[in-house]
């Protein structure tokens, strides 16, 4: 019984974490597509319109945004769906002819980008 009961533990486990997993692949793909035009492929606001905004586009791998996100874990997640800087970014790309596609954000997506976006972060 014991054993039957370890076992079945285990396999609910290894479920449970791989429904928990970030998918690094999907955050990076949706960065990529989304979000590099402006703070570029190095997370440092260096992407081809990074300086086309008004104000410029930030560099997220700054001591006081890595505070800001340890402070405020959802703060990648909430600057998608809150959007606090209003018509910026559709602005911005309107005025400088870049056509992004409208996408459906899922939880899953919020999670691996966020997850893709904190690991880049806390490595530079």
């Amino acid at each position: 019984m014991k054993k039957s009961l370890s076992s079945l533990l285990v396999v609910l486990s290894l479920t449970q974490t791989s429904l928990c997993v970030a998918d690094n692949n999907n955050g990076k793909a949706l960065y990529l597509q989304r979000c590099a035009v402006c703070h570029g492929a190095d997370i440092k606001g260096t992407g081809p319109l990074a300086k086309k905004s008004n104000p410029p586009t930030p560099d997220l791998t700054t001591a006081v945004f890595k505070k800001r996100l340890n402070d405020y874990p959802g703060v990648i997640v909430s600057s998608i769906i809150l959007r606090p800087n209003g018509d910026l970014i559709p602005r911005t790309l309107r005025e400088n002819g870049v056509k992004i596609a409208p996408h459906a954000w899922s939880i899953k997506d919020l999670r691996d980008l966020h997850h893709y976006m904190s690991d880049v972060i806390s490595k530079r």
